[in-house]
C-alpha cells in the first residue's frame, strides 16, 4: 500500500482522546500509523480538501472497521463534494456506534444527492429529538437547505425561526443560524430584514466562519479596494511620470540661450566644413577633366599610328 508523507512533528497523540481509545484494539504500530493519517486528515480537510481525502483513504485501508476512521472518511468525501461516498461512511460509522450525532450531515448528503424531499424526512424523523442542542440548530439549517432547494422560500424562513434566533446569546451556532436566516430574507426581496440579520451575524461571528461582514458591506454599497494593487498603481504612475520627466529634459529649454548659441555655432562650423568639402570635389573634377583631356589627346596620337588595344567595359 502506497503511503502519503506525514510531517514528523506528527504524532498521533495530537487526535481526540476517545478516537485514540478506538484505536486501541489495533497493534501499537498500525494504530500509530492509523492516528497519524487522521490528524492529517484534520490539519488539511479545510485548506486542501483532496489531500485529506487521501489521507482518509489510507486509514480507511489500514483500519475500516473503526467507526472514527469510517467518520473521518466521510468527512473527508463530504468536503470534497462526494456525497454519495459520504453517506455509505457515515451510515457504516452510526452502524458501528448506534449514535445519531452524524444525521444531520447525512441528511445534507441527502441534499447533495439531489433529494431534498428525503432530507425534510429525516428532520422530522424521532433521531432529530435525540440530537445536542448544536446538533437540533444543524439541522434546522439543513431542513431550511432543502426548502430552498425546493423553491419553497417562505417555509424556510418559517423554518429557521426559532428561540436559537430569537436569543441574544451568543452561541456556537449564532453566526451560521442568524447568516443562513439573513440570506433567506434576502432571497425573498425582503432587503430591510436581511440587512438587520447580516448585521447581527457580523456580531456573533468571532472566528470569521461566514462572510457576513462582505455581504453587509456589498448591500451597503461598499467597495474594498486591495491596498497592494493600489500602491503597484502609484508606483507604475510615479515611473510613468519620472520618464516624461525625462523627456522632458532632453529638450531645448526655450530660455537657456548659451546652448542655442553654441548649437547655431556648431551649424555655422558644419556649414563652413561642407563649403570647403565642396571647393575640395570641384577642384579634384576640374583636375580629372584635364586628366582626361590629356589622356584623349595621347589616344589620339596613338590612333593615328594604328589599332589600339580596346579598353575593357567597366
Amino acid at each position: 500500500m502506497k503511503r502519503l508523507p506525514i510531517p514528523d512533528d506528527v504524532t498521533g497523540d495530537e487526535i481526540d482522546k476517545d478516537v485514540r481509545q478506538e484505536l486501541q484494539s489495533l497493534p501499537k504500530g498500525l494504530a500509530e500509523e492509523v492516528s497519524r493519517n487522521l490528524v492529517m486528515v484534520a490539519r488539511l480537510i479545510d485548506e486542501d480538501p483532496e489531500a485529506a481525502y487521501a489521507y482518509s483513504r489510507i486509514a480507511l485501508r489500514l483500519a475500516s472497521r473503526v467507526a472514527a476512521v469510517r467518520e473521518a472518511a466521510g468527512f473527508a468525501a463530504y468536503a470534497n463534494q462526494k456525497f454519495s461516498e459520504a453517506l455509505a461512511e457515515f451510515r457504516a460509522a452510526r452502524r458501528m456506534t448506534g449514535s445519531v450525532e452524524l444525521w444531520p450531515v447525512m441528511a445534507d448528503c441527502e441534499r447533495g444527492l439531489g433529494r431534498p424531499e428525503k432530507a425534510l424526512e429525516m428532520a422530522g424523523a424521532p433521531e432529530v429529538q435525540k440530537l445536542d442542542k448544536a446538533s437540533q440548530v444543524e439541522m434546522r439549517l439543513v431542513a431550511a437547505g432543502a426548502r430552498r432547494d425546493m423553491d419553497q422560500l417562505d417555509a424556510a424562513i418559517v423554518t429557521l425561526q426559532s428561540p436559537e434566533l430569537a436569543s441574544n446569546s451568543v452561541q456556537p451556532w449564532s453566526a451560521r443560524l442568524r447568516y443562513a436566516y439573513a440570506d433567506a430574507l434576502l432571497a425573498a426581496g425582503r432587503e430591510g430584514e436581511a440587512r438587520e440579520w447580516f448585521a447581527k451575524a457580523v456580531e456573533s461571528d468571532k472566528d470569521g466562519s461566514t462572510d457576513a461582514s462582505d455581504r453587509l458591506a456589498e448591500m451597503d454599497g461598499v467597495e474594498f479596494v486591495d491596498a497592494f494593487v493600489e500602491d503597484d498603481d502609484d508606483e507604475e504612475g510615479e515611473r510613468a511620470q519620472v520618464a516624461v520627466s525625462e523627456e522632458a529634459d532632453t529638450e531645448v529649454p526655450a530660455d537657456d540661450e548659451d546652448d542655442v548659441d553654441d548649437d547655431g555655432d556648431d551649424a555655422e562650423i558644419a556649414g563652413v566644413a561642407t563649403d570647403d568639402v565642396d571647393d575640395d570635389l570641384a577642384d579634384d573634377d576640374l583636375q580629372d577633366a584635364e586628366d582626361d583631356d590629356l589622356v584623349a589627346e595621347d589616344e589620339d596620337e596613338d590612333d593615328s599610328k594604328g589599332d589600339a588595344p580596346q579598353r575593357p567595359q567597366s
